[in-house]
Parts: structure tokens; sequence; C-alpha cells
């Protein structure tokens, strides 16, 4: 399972820096997407995008501050399928 969520966490790392032009590098680890200078705009279209490639909905209620944040949700909503 470890492995799957290393390619999940690499995958939406590499869709947020490619749509945000910003280095992945200063994505990955404790950093949420506030710290690193995006606005709700932004963070709104992270999670659009994320929405489209993955094929699932993320509901408004569900707190997306994060790479691991999207990446959890993944999982779990992947899990329940």
């Amino acid at each position: 399972m470890a492995d799957y969520r290393t390619t999940l966490y690499n995958e939406v790392l590499h869709l947020v820096s490619r749509l945000k032009a910003i280095d992945p590098r200063k994505l990955s680890g404790p950093k949420g997407l506030w710290e690193n200078g995006m606005d709700i705009v932004d963070v709104v279209d992270i999670i659009l995008a994320v929405e489209k490639k993955y094929a699932v909905v993320i509901p408004d209620e569900v707190p997306v501050y994060s790479i691991d944040d999207l990446v959890n949700y993944l999982q779990l909503s992947t899990a329940k399928s």
C-alpha cells in the first residue's frame, strides 16, 4: 500500500507543480499550499484538476491544505470503490 501512496503522492505533486509552475521540491514536505503563496483560487484550480484526473468529487467540506490532504482523500475514495 505504501508504494501506491508514494505513486499517488508523486502524481499529485507533479500535477500541482505543472498547474501552478512551482518547483516540486518547494511543494513537497510539510508545507501547505497556502505557505507556497497560493490563494483560494489556486486551491480551487488544483482541486478541479485533481477531480478531473482521478474522476472523483472532493466535497467542499473536505479540508484541503496540502498535497497530503489531497492524497489522503484520494486514498479514501479509491478504497471505498
